[in-house]
């Protein structure tokens, strides 16, 4: 087989470029450092801690205005008073 020809065998096992690509920061998309994965520094890992605790992350909910309000009594709240 020339060199530099492919097959699908190879294609399913090996990177096009025949090295590993190492995990980048999700912050600033350098590449990792083992120390801090999956972040590249401390810095970094500040910063998602940060945008963690000022709520950045979020997952944005969305109201339900189609579901009844029952006043918050559910079926178990609510007591017989024996006026039937």
């Amino acid at each position: 087989m020339p060199q530099g020809v492919r097959t699908i065998k190879d294609f399913a096992t090996k990177p096009a470029n025949d090295e590993a690509k190492a995990p980048a920061c999700p912050i600033c998309g350098k590449p990792r450092v083992e120390r801090w994965r999956p972040f590249c520094s401390s810095r970094c890992a500040d910063v998602d801690l940060n945008r963690w605790l000022s709520g950045s992350y979020a997952i944005p909910a969305a109201e339900d205005d189609d579901l009844p309000d029952d006043g918050g009594a559910g079926e178990g709240d609510r007591r017989r008073t024996g006026e039937d």
